[in-house]
Formats: structure tokens, C-alpha cells, sequence
């Protein structure tokens, strides 16, 4: 069997299956698109997941793929063994509804056997324990023995994740000689040794699981197969592990040569070799996919590992920076498969560099420290690193927890893991509470004070929307970083933008900046210090890195809208200085894509004749098509052509003025419209106060005004459809309304008095005379109390002189009248305090008036006590 290189079989084995008709596309990057349920890529078919559900439509049904992949699962196996590793390849062939088990099995047997020579005597298939086809298949098309086909339960060879697409599955083993195995008598497919080592899985998406247990048939069958490139390698170049196949000895040979050390010679050493040779795989990878070292995420995972790599270094005996060096070493080995590694050489060794001397820099007095630490619990009989002092190595001399899991277990000793991440959780905390917040993005303002005093942007947006410039910074929330990547975010600085930053009223631009394999989302668009310019917002495909040129394109049609709402801004000015006068001055404006709002001295209200005079102006000056010019010119000069500036705000040497011929001229610094024509009408929708001598105009222009009236004419048809009528005859059927709903309430007033009356009947056989005054108390049922007064006044006339107190109980309410004429006040009756005397007792409270008062109550069973009690109350009050 001729023993082809890693390079070599992956070039083999994507061009078998594009002879077959499949897709060969590029590994997708290490960074999860659109998907939060991974932290990195760990499979071939990770990234295919929207093919596979079909949220996405394949661009064939027959794809073909080598994935880089890193899994850090068992972090702190890796170099222990040689079974170990963060970082690997993945062949893949998938089928998105078109071919299943007949072809997934025979190419995945011609591929072995004819293409890459392995010997058929030494390959087991296995399946599924109730897959009957597939054995079918192994056993009778591509004519392997019964005894040689393994049946396996569904914990090994049946794939489902929840409830969703699973299936059975079928691998294939290689019998790699005895000089791998245990030497058990029963070693066979299946023992833990490295003897039959499972080179293939082909995976049947067959069935949907509904979660509980019950599976049904797919309509759409698919296939997901992988294939690890180093375990293939490993078994055709027939040598011990991963680390001894050709691309990574050639890695491994690198570092021993930098560390003066030899493999083989010592476990120890052996561990620190295989551990340095996996991490700078995994960081060159990770850096090339704009993954920068953090604190947080993917980015902890990047600085874990290099931080480790960099640490047995230090124990083989490295001086100085080296993990560049061995990245070199990665890429020559890989740049056939990955031509963007050799791209990004540059990128990746100063991104490796720039972490190793951060480490550097603290490792040593961290190692002092933990080594006092060390002697501490020795003296003290502990075994076990608290979680605050884990912390106080993290958090001051940088390292990450299962670097100093390392340390103290090379010693027997272990760390308190849950008092870590309580320490941990705390920081975080005084953290959010300690952080000053500015309206750039919600990030620590220091983010931008660290950004380089020199670096400045200009302004190219006034005549174009894309231009391309160079990336000066780039930052996340939180840092300074040399990349952003699919999913962050953050903000991007370049040398010259065509993005307008909110300034003077007007809102900043939003649009995409796009590179050779990214995409960026901008949210909002800020001016800061020194003239910078940030476009915040979101990776949304690929990764940005400082230094990459760039294509930022504004989003047109909400900068053509906010243009014409500034554009009619200074229309508005001029035409309410004609209407209200020359005291009219900018108090300040806002202009965005929907509407515009323009502030102005005036002290007070414009009437509805002032504000259809000032619209019918600059309603004019729009049609009048006039030319909108800009200059830009000395202050001094500026203020001889009369232009207009913002009262108290300062200006540079150089300002530009815009003219709108001879109607308007203003100093301005933002985007206007070519000419005033293009805003094409002007509606003001509100005019208010908002503060002291200050007015407030909100309008539309363009197609606000058109959406404004489309949404007037849908509400018009709304309300003539339950009137039952047409938007023409609209007022005419409300007057008809008004007219008819008059009536009925008239008529009902006279009901409802008529009808208080029948309930209250004839009460003057109550009347008592209280020391010479004439009072008449008494109740009834289910009046309201505009019914309880006009029965009251009624009462009153009938009375002629006297005191009226009238309750009345509706809902389980109670409600209270009095009423005192003249002659009864005269004597020292009190409306007021009658009603203050008795509304206890129906469990309420009021007063009034001498000659009139109410009250309200919630327990009419109070309601014969307080007419009783109401000739007592009126007697202490007479003299």
C-alpha cells in the first residue's frame, strides 16, 4: 500500500466525490454561523445543520467537504496520550434527499479499497443491531462475510440528538496488526485498545423522533458521513498516532528542535511536546477565523491555549517567544489545503506574539505565587486551592483555571472549582456596577480613550455612498482587538468613510462594510474624539481584521429620506421666520429616514392659519425645484453672505454653507438633497411646547407624507365602515349622529328624572321641622347622582324653605345629596358639614358647599342609620 500524505488524501478523497457528482466546498470557518449552540465547529456536519433541517436550500444535493474542526471537551487529556487532541480535519460526503445506503456504503468501500489501496481483508463494517438493510447491503452487494459485519446497540451505532432527523449508523474498522492491540484473547471490533481503529462513519438520517421514544420514516432521507484526515493518515502511513503522521510530526520535530529535546525519551517530556504540538494547531486555525484571545467564549478557549502551550514551553526550557515560529511550521504544512493560512501569516503570527509576551510578562510572578501558595497548604494540611486565590491567579496574573489544574496536579494537589467561578461571578457584578455606560454602544468609554490619539477619520459620504478605505481599529465591547468575527460585536474604524456620523440634528448612517470573506452589519454610526468615526454594529458572515481594505456601502434609501428630511429643515427655518418673525431661532433638530423635528424659539402656541402658511411656503420652494448648493468657505466669509449659524454652537476655521438659492442659506455640515424638488411635499403633523419659549414642529416629507395620508384615508374608511357609510358622506352622517344622540339623551335625562321621581314617590309626608327649619331626608333606589341632584332641586322648590338629603344605592354603591336654601343657612344649616356628619355610616366620606354637597359611599346597609342620624347632625348646627 503506497503511503500517501495527509495533503495528499485530502485531495484524493474530495476529488472521489465530485467524480460522484458532489459539491466540493471550502471548510466553512471554526466560528458558528447564525448558531449558538456551539461555542467552535467540532464536526463536518455542524456547519450543514440549515441544509439539513431545511431552513437553507443546499446549492447541490451532493456535497463534498474537509472541515477543520476543534473540540476541547477532555482539554486536560490532551498530551497525556497520543489518543488526544483539540484540533482535526474531517472528511465529509453528505446527501441531502437524494442518495442513501446503497451508494453512501459502496463509495465509501471503492474509496478505501481502489482509491487510497487499504487491504479489504483487514476493513469491518459495522451496523446498527436492527438495521437489517444496511447488512444487506455490506453482506451481499459488496460481499462481506456474516462474521464480519458487527452488530452494535444504539448507544454506538444509532445517532439522535433530542427529538428531531436520526438514524442508525454503519462504521468501518481497520484492523491495524497486533503489534497495536492488548493482546487479549477476545480482542475483536469494539475493544477499547488501538488495534481496530474506526476510520468511517456513514450516518442514515432515516427517521424522526418525536422526542418520546416514537419514530417515524422521513420523507427525506439524508447522509452524513465523517471520516477523521489524521486517522486515515495515521492508518495508511501505518504509524502510532495523530502526532506521527507526516504534516504533524513534521510540527512535532519543529518543537523538540526549538526546545533541544527528543521525543520518546521521557513521559514527561513527551507530554509537553504533544500538548505545544496540538495547541499551536488548534491557535493558528482559531486566529486565521478571527477568533482573538479573550475572556469570554471562543476567546477563553484561544487564550486557555495558548497561555498552556506557551507554559510548556517555559517547562521544556524555551526562552523568549516561539509559538510564532512553530505557527510558520503549521502553515507550510496545511497552506495546501487552507490557502488563506499563508494569506494571514502576518496577521496570525502577531496576534500569537502579542498573547505570549501579555503572558509573559505575568507567568513568572504567577509560578512565585502559586508556589507560596503551595507551601501555605502544605503547612496547613490542604489539599485543595481555595476558589479566591484560583481567582487572584486568573484575574491578576492571567492564568486560566485549568492551567493551574495543571500545575497543582503535577503535585497532588486539586482546586476549589466552585468557589472559582463564585469569585468569579462577584467580579462580574462590581464589574456591570462599576461601569461607567456612554451612548456610544453601552461599552466602558475606555474602550474608545485607548484607541491611538493619531488615528482620525475624513469624511468622503457628501457626493458617494461606497467607497473602500482600510481598517485602522477595530474593538468589541470591552477591547482593542486585531479581528472581529462571525456573530461579535463591535465597532470599525477606517481611514476615509462615505458613512455620515450623527452630528448637528442629523442621525448617523447605517449600511454594510464588506470584506474578501466577511460581512458587517453597521447599526449606528458615531463621531468621537479627534475626529474618529465608529461604525457599530455586528459581524454578520466571516471575520474583519486591522489592516484589511474594505467596501462600505450606506444604506441608500435611508440616507436619500434623512437628506430630504434635513433638506426641509432649513425650508422650515426661512418659512417660519416669514410667518412669526425674525426672533425665530433654532433651538436645536433631529432628522432620521422617518420624520423630521425642528425646535424653535416662539413664545406661543402657532395658530392652525400660521401653520398652513408656513407649509404652504416651503411646500412652494419644493415645487420651485431649487438647486441646493454647498460651499465651503472661511467663517468670516461664510457670515458675509448672510448664512445663518446655530446660535452658540462653535465653529472651525472652514465651515461649509449650504444655499437653497435665494430663500435659504445656512451653515450646515450635513446631506442634502440635490435639489429641493427631491423631497417631493412637506406635512406637518404636530406643533407643541417643550419647554419655556421653546416650540417643537414635527413633520414628514417624501414618502412619509404619502404614508401618512394612506394611513389617514385607511382609518377614514374604518370609521365610515362602522358608521355605514363612504368616506364622502362622513361628516354629514356624524352630524346626523350628533343631532340624533342629542336627542335620545335628552329624552332619557327625562326618563330617568321621571322614573327617580315614581321610585322616590310622594315623600312630603316625611318632612320634619327641626328647630323651625324644614327638612326632608329620605332614600331611594338606583339613581345616579345627576339624578340624585336634579331630584334634589326638584324637592327643593317643593319645600320652599328648608334642608333636602337624599341617598340613593346602585351597584352596591351609595351615593349622598344635601341641598340648604338660603332661609335654612341664615340659620346655620351646612350642606357641607351634614354630609361630612353622616357619610361614616354608609362606609364613605365627602362635603361641599354650604347650599350644596355630595359624597360617596361602598355600605348601603349604613343607609337608614344616616337619615336618622341626619336630624341630629342638623340640630347642633342650628342656633
Amino acid at each position: 500500500m503506497q503511503q500517501y500524505g495527509v495533503n495528499e488524501l485530502r485531495r484524493m478523497f474530495l476529488e472521489f466525490f465530485e467524480s460522484k457528482g458532489h459539491l466540493k466546498m471550502k471548510s466553512f470557518s471554526l466560528v458558528p454561523h447564525n448558531d449558538n449552540s456551539l461555542l467552535l465547529i467540532n464536526s463536518g456536519m455542524a456547519p450543514l445543520k440549515p441544509y439539513f433541517t431545511g431552513q437553507e436550500i443546499p446549492p447541490r444535493r451532493r456535497v463534498t467537504t474537509c472541515q477543520k474542526c476543534i473540540r476541547t471537551g477532555d482539554l486536560e487529556n490532551v498530551g497525556k496520550t497520543a489518543r488526544h487532541g483539540t484540533f482535526f480535519e474531517m472528511l465529509g460526503n453528505f446527501s441531502f434527499g437524494d442518495y442513501f445506503k446503497h451508494e453512501a456504503i459502496a463509495w465509501s468501500w471503492e474509496f478505501l479499497t481502489e482509491v487510497v489501496g487499504l487491504d479489504k481483508e483487514r476493513l469491518y463494517p459495522s451496523i446498527y443491531e436492527n438495521d437489517e438493510e444496511a447488512f444487506e447491503i455490506w453482506n451481499k452487494e459488496i460481499g462481506i462475510a456474516p462474521e464480519r459485519i458487527f452488530r452494535f446497540g444504539k448507544a454506538d451505532n444509532f445517532w439522535e440528538h433530542g427529538s428531531g432527523p436520526c438514524g442508525p449508523c454503519s462504521e468501518i474498522y481497520y484492523d491495524r496488526g497486533e503489534k497495536y492491540g492488548c493482546g487479549k484473547p477476545d480482542c475483536t471490533v469494539g475493544c477499547d485498545c488501538d488495534r481496530y481503529m474506526e476510520i468511517w462513519n456513514n450516518v442514515f438520517t432515516q427517521f424522526d423522533n418525536d422526542g418520546h421514544g416514537n419514530y417515524t420514516e422521513l420523507v427525506q432521507k439524508n447522509i452524513d458521513t465523517g471520516m477523521g484526515l489524521e486517522r486515515l493518515a495515521s492508518v495508511v502511513q501505518d504509524v502510532d498516532s495523530i502526532f506521527d503522521v507526516d504534516t504533524v510530526r513534521a510540527l512535532r520535530d519543529k518543537v523538540c528542535e526549538i526546545a533541544g529535546v527528543t521525543y520518546q525519551k521521557d513521559y514527561d517530556t513527551d507530554v509537553s511536546i504533544r500538548i505545544i504540538t496540538d495547541h499551536i494547531r488548534s491557535a493558528t486555525f482559531m486566529i486565521s477565523d478571527g477568533i482573538m484571545p479573550s475572556n469570554e467564549g471562543r476567546g477563553y478557549v484561544l487564550r486557555r491555549i495558548i497561555r498552556r502551550a506557551a507554559r510548556q514551553g517555559r517547562k521544556l526550557g524555551v526562552q523568549g517567544t516561539f509559538l510564532a515560529n512553530l505557527s510558520n511550521t503549521v502553515i507550510e504544512g496545511s497552506k495546501d489545503g487552507y490557502p488563506e493560512l499563508e494569506e494571514k501569516k502576518e496577521f496570525i503570527f502577531n496576534v500569537l506574539t502579542q498573547e505570549e509576551n501579555k503572558f509573559n510578562k505575568t507567568i513568572d510572578q504567577g509560578l512565585s505565587i502559586l508556589s507560596e501558595m503551595e507551601d501555605t497548604m502544605t503547612k496547613e494540611g490542604r489539599k485543595e486551592l481555595s476558589g479566591e486565590d484560583t481567582f487572584k491567579l486568573y484575574d491578576t496574573y492571567g492564568f486560566p483555571i485549568d492551567l493551574t489544574k495543571e500545575i497543582l496536579e503535577e503535585k497532588g494537589f486539586t482546586v476549589d472549582e466552585a468557589g472559582f467561578k463564585a469569585a468569579m461571578e462577584e467580579q462580574k457584578v462590581k464589574a456591570r456596577s462599576a461601569r461607567k455606560v456612554t451612548n456610544y454602544m453601552g461599552a466602558d468609554v475606555t474602550v474608545y480613550e485607548s484607541i491611538d490619539p493619531s488615528v482620525t477619520s475624513v469624511f468622503v459620504g457628501y457626493d458617494r455612498l461606497v467607497h473602500d478605505s482600510k481598517i485602522s481599529v477595530l474593538t468589541t465591547e470591552t477591547e482593542l482587538v486585531e479581528a472581529l468575527t462571525d456573530g461579535e460585536i463591535g465597532t470599525i474604524f477606517v481611514d476615509e468613510t462615505p458613512f455620515y456620523a450623527t452630528m448637528g440634528g442629523q442621525v448617523g448612517d447605517v449600511g454594510i462594510i464588506r470584506c474578501a470573506d466577511g460581512e458587517f452589519k453597521v447599526e449606528d454610526t458615531v463621531k468621537m474624539l479627534g475626529g474618529k468615526v465608529g461604525h457599530i454594529g455586528r459581524v454578520t458572515k466571516g471575520m474583519f481584521k486591522v489592516g484589511d481594505t474594505v467596501t462600505l456601502q450606506v444604506d441608500e434609501e435611508r440616507r436619500t429620506a434623512t437628506c430630504k428630511n434635513h433638506s426641509a429643515t432649513h425650508l422650515l427655518q426661512k418659512a417660519l421666520r416669514m410667518v412669526l418673525g425674525s426672533h425665530v431661532e433654532q433651538a436645536g433638530s433631529y432628522n432620521d429616514g422617518e420624520r423630521l423635528r425642528f425646535d424653535f424659539s416662539h413664545f406661543s402656541a402657532m395658530t392652525a392659519d400660521e401653520l398652513a402658511q408656513v407649509e404652504k411656503i416651503v411646500n412652494e420652494k419644493i415645487a420651485e425645484n431649487i438647486p441646493v448648493v454647498t460651499e465651503v468657505m472661511t467663517i468670516e466669509e461664510a457670515k458675509k453672505t448672510g448664512a445663518m449659524a446655530l446660535f452658540g454652537e462653535k465653529y472651525g476655521e472652514k465651515v461649509r454653507v449650504v444655499e437653497m438659492g435665494d430663500f435659504s442659506k445656512e451653515f450646515c455640515g450635513g446631506t442634502h438633497v440635490k435639489n429641493t424638488g427631491v423631497i417631493s411635499s412637506f406635512k406637518i403633523i404636530s406643533e407643541s411646547g417643550v419647554a419655556a419659549g421653546v416650540r417643537r414642529i414635527e413633520a414628514l416629507t417624501g414618502n412619509g407624507v404619502v404614508k401618512y395620508y394612506a394611513e389617514l384615508e385607511e382609518r377614514l374608511e374604518e370609521a365610515a365602515k362602522v358608521l355605514k357609510t363612504t368616506p364622502a358622506n362622513l361628516v354629514e352622517r356624524c352630524e346626523h349622529l350628533m343631532a340624533e344622540m342629542k336627542a335620545l339623551q335628552s329624552e332619557n335625562e327625562s326618563l330617568k328624572s321621571k322614573a327617580a321621581k315614581e321610585a322616590l314617590g310622594d315623600v312630603m309626608n316625611q318632612v320634619q321641622e327641626i328647630k323651625g327649619v324644614k327638612l326632608l331626608a329620605a332614600k331611594v333606589s338606583g339613581v345616579d347622582m345627576n339624578g340624585l341632584r336634579d331630584l334634589g332641586d326638584q324637592l327643593k322648590e317643593k319645600l320652599g324653605d328648608g334642608v333636602v338629603v337624599l341617598l340613593s344605592d346602585n351597584d352596591g354603591k351609595v351615593s349622598l345629596v344635601a341641598m340648604a336654601t338660603e332661609g335654612a343657612m341664615a340659620k346655620g344649616a351646612h350642606a357641607g358639614n351634614l354630609i361630612k356628619g353622616i357619610a361614616a355610616l354608609v362606609g364613605g366620606g365627602g362635603g361641599g358647599r354650604p347650599n350644596m354637597a355630595q359624597a360617596g359611599g361602598k355600605n348601603p346597609a349604613g343607609m337608614d342609620a344616616a337619615i336618622a342620624e341626619t336630624a341630629k347632625v342638623l340640630e347642633s348646627q342650628l342656633v
